[in-house]
């Protein structure tokens, strides 16, 4: 949009008739959020509130627009070249429209490099979990947020790196994403109220990003409960004691692309439950993009 009529559309966000204000917002959100420093630079002009309420909410939607692209975007990547960091990042721009995915690659990349240098080749990957579950929750006190577990903020990764507090489902991928920095054959598993991890045979890995799920899972891992190790054979008890039918598909390792539409899902419940609906309809938006 040329600068000139940009202006004199944000000029007529002051106007009082409704009419006007809805016919200047539908072209502004129109655009991309390149002109969202013009609408800032007229909200810190501004005295009416109401002018500066409706300017915010213009900025939020179109903040939303591209948090609403950038999901979109990751979703219909091939499901080899889904990084899991980078869908969480885009996810994380919901409520954090302003982040910098570098900032927080540069933070899991210090966490791969310190844990890096306590491993060694001679190692079976039993004993490189065993360094890993060590590392996040005994030395840098990684934990679930129990104190206040309904809290919108434990569905996202850059609280969960400042914090160190997360919910069953952020834990999870966040585990997931440090152990595949430091290669461990890690994958995602929906076991019912929170995901375990698995690490699988490392020369059938692959398939997990295909239609496949007869990768042998060599144990699993609950990132809820300190990183606890526990085999398929007490998976399948716990099942079958609380009758969780099918089994495989609570026990078998899944794509990523179902595990951040379950980070969604619970950010979309915390935010219901502490109250704050008004962003129910909007994460309902992105989740329609995983029902494609």
């Amino acid at each position: 949009m040329e600068p000139q009529r940009l202006e004199a559309l944000i000029n007529l966000l002051d106007d009082p008739d409704r009419t006007v204000f809805e016919l200047v917002e539908q072209e502004l959100l129109k655009e991309d959020d390149e002109i969202i420093p013009a609408l800032e630079k007229k909200w810190e002009q501004s005295f009416d509130e109401n002018s500066q309420n409706r300017i915010e909410n213009i900025i939020q939607n179109l903040q939303f627009k591209r948090t609403y692209a950038g999901v979109k975007h990751w979703i219909t990547l091939a499901p080899e070249k889904q990084d899991l960091c980078e869908g969480f990042c885009a996810i994380d721009k919901f409520q954090y429209p302003d982040l910098n995915p570098l900032n927080l690659s540069l933070k899991i990349e210090n966490l791969r490099k310190s844990i890096w240098l306590e491993l060694n080749n001679s190692l079976t990957l039993l004993e490189k979990t065993t360094i890993l579950n060590h590392f996040i929750f005994n030395l840098n006190g990684y934990s679930i947020n129990l104190s206040n577990p309904h809290s919108p903020q434990n569905c996202f990764l850059n609280q969960l790196l400042d914090t160190k507090r997360g919910n069953p489902i952020s834990m999870s991928i966040f585990y997931t994403i440090i152990a595949r920095a430091i290669e461990l054959p890690a994958f995602l598993v929906d076991f019912p109220k929170n995901p375990l991890v698995a690490i699988v045979d490392a020369e059938l890995a692959q398939k997990v990003h295909g239609s496949t799920r007869d990768t042998e899972v060599l144990f699993y891992i609950n990132p809820s409960n300190k990183g606890a190790i526990t085999s398929r054979k007490e998976i399948d008890y716990h099942l079958k004691r609380n009758d969780y039918k099918p089994f495989r598909d609570y026990a078998e390792p899944l794509p990523d692309v179902l595990f951040l539409r379950r980070l969604l899902e619970s950010m979309l419940e915390s935010y219901v439950a502490v109250g704050y609906t008004e962003k129910q309809k909007k994460i309902e938006k992105l989740l329609a993009l995983f029902e494609v």
